[in-house]
């Protein structure tokens, strides 16, 4: 039997996966770091721990399964994204990471943009925002000299785990794609951009794609772990590519819907070049020359948490989603918008703020819990909605992952709400499938990727839209997309009052 192991290096946590050739997931393991955050909007972590956390999941896995010790074939990893790991020239980091969600690098972004001008979006596909890779690098540039001065290469996260398992430095397409250096469409990096900026190219590590074998699991490691045979180890990619793929969206008419902290709709976009002129996320998937294109709503399930901490502290999430049912489509005239941290998709506004409107003194609780579900939704039917107005885009099938996979009523109005069918994964293992698909896939274990997700992909439920939800909230969709042009200028007024 041979085993291959996804390893989906996150925010929080790293989590392990051991899979065999039918898709099974055989065991799993997962152990938490520490964030840092030194100052206001600054968001660090110690790759030092990653390290760690990966080890002990690995010595984990191997102490539940220790067959591995002669059958582990394979490993590849799933990283969250744009995180800056700086070294010097031993290979060795030259500060903590500087994770995608800091925000320090205001600044900065506008700096490209201004130099740019329209080769940003032309070349990368994407706007200068605080939490690429490009910015953090400048913003050490200006007010850290003596680590610049020492900087002899840059990584990101997953990729700097591959360099300590392999010994071997690399960066692998999925995840270049976000640092704003790389010409998405020619899959190599822009030295005019790097030049602009006064970065050199020996910074810039080799590029790989995702199912290439980047070197083997180096003897010192495996000496540790007990590991007697030789384990390949393959680039990887993106935590939402490697999500999408996990999900089994490899086809154009099929889009991924995930709600975690953030929330994001996904879509594949095959192999052609799209130009979503900055509204969306555009990279290159783990898929050999393919895309992805995305938009993320910044408080999706953070909206919802919060609306929890403060309105009913002492009820479990479980007990309000069920209150909630007591509601009807559009919650008694209740709408909520999002954007408690501002927002991301269509507006790129770090200013807005949400907002209940409607509030009459008839509705209750659960008509407010109810509105919040249905705001976040609205707020991923504006991807939805840009990728069918700009591409063209038809779905047949969104698939539903996070924590708007665990509610019936959720996943319904996502139903009404997106007018398409909803797909839930049986069982939902994120990014570290992905990875584990795209060590099965270095290993030629399947001849295509639609045999891989054959495998190791597997559906459960389905919610159809009901034709009265999806007529009301079309209408109800048409008075939320009004909200952001009424309420910008006073949001950011309000905000402005409050910092004095």
């Amino acid at each position: 039997m041979s085993y291959v192991i996804g390893i989906d290096l996150g925010t929080g946590s790293v989590k392990g996966l051991v899979l065999d050739k039918s898709g099974t997931v055989i065991e799993q393991a997962t152990e938490n770091y520490p964030l840092f955050h030194p100052h206001k909007g600054y968001s660090e972590q110690k790759p030092s721990d990653w390290i760690k956390g990966t080890k002990k999941v690995l010595a984990t896995l191997i102490n539940k399964l220790p067959q591995l010790k002669t059958e582990l074939a394979g490993i590849s990893i799933s990283g969250q994204m744009h995180s800056l790991v700086l070294l010097d020239e031993d290979g060795q980091p030259l500060r903590n990471a500087i994770l995608w969600n800091d925000v320090r690098t205001t600044a900065q972004c506008r700096e490209i943009t201004e130099t740019l001008g329209a080769k940003l979006l032309a070349k990368t596909k994407n706007l200068a925002l605080e939490g690429f890779t490009l910015p953090k690098l400048l913003w050490v540039k200006e007010h850290e000299p003596e680590n610049w001065s020492k900087s002899a290469r840059f990584l990101l996260p997953k990729d700097y785990l591959a360099y300590w398992l392999t010994g071997n430095q690399q960066m692998e397409l999925s995840d270049a794609a976000g640092t704003l250096l790389l010409n998405v469409t020619d899959e190599k990096w822009d030295m005019e951009i790097a030049e602009s900026f006064g970065i050199s190219e020996e910074m810039l590590p080799p590029l790989v794609q995702s199912m290439d074998h980047v070197g083997n699991i180096q003897p010192i490691i495996c000496e540790e772990l007990g590991i007697e045979g030789i384990v390949q180890i393959f680039a990887g990619g993106a935590d939402n590519a490697c999500a999408a793929l996990g999900a089994g969206i490899v086809e154009e008419d099929r889009a991924m819907c995930s709600i975690g902290t953030s929330g994001v709709f996904l879509s594949y976009e095959g192999q052609k070049e799209q130009q979503y002129h900055g509204k969306l996320h555009y990279f290159n998937h783990v898929i050999k020359d393919s895309y992805y294109s995305m938009g993320v709503t910044l408080a999706a399930g953070q909206s919802l948490t919060w609306y929890k901490e403060t309105f009913a502290s002492d009820e479990t999430f479980d007990q309000l989603i069920v209150e909630a049912q007591g509601s009807k489509t559009g919650s008694n005239g209740l709408l909520f918008t999002p954007y408690i941290m501002g927002e991301r998709t269509p507006h790129v506004d770090s200013q807005i703020r949400g907002s209940f409107i409607g509030m009459d003194a008839g509705q209750t609780r659960a008509d407010f819990t109810r509105a919040v579900l249905e705001g976040i939704t609205f707020s991923l039917k504006d991807s939805q909605e840009l990728m069918q107005e700009i591409a063209g885009k038809e779905f047949t099938e969104v698939i539903s992952v996070g924590g708007g996979a665990k509610s019936a009523l959720w996943l319904q109005i996502q139903a009404d709400i997106f007018n398409t069918k909803i797909r839930t994964l049986k069982t939902e293992q994120g990014p570290g499938l992905g990875a584990a698909m795209i060590a099965a896939m270095g290993l030629d274990w399947f001849d295509s990727i639609e045999q891989c997700v054959e495998a190791f992909v597997d559906y459960e439920k389905e919610y159809l839209p009901i034709l009265e939800n999806v007529q009301a909230y079309r209408e109800i969709y048409g008075i939320y997309k009004q909200v952001y042009g009424q309420t910008k200028e006073l949001c950011h007024q309000l905000l402005a009052v409050n910092r004095r």
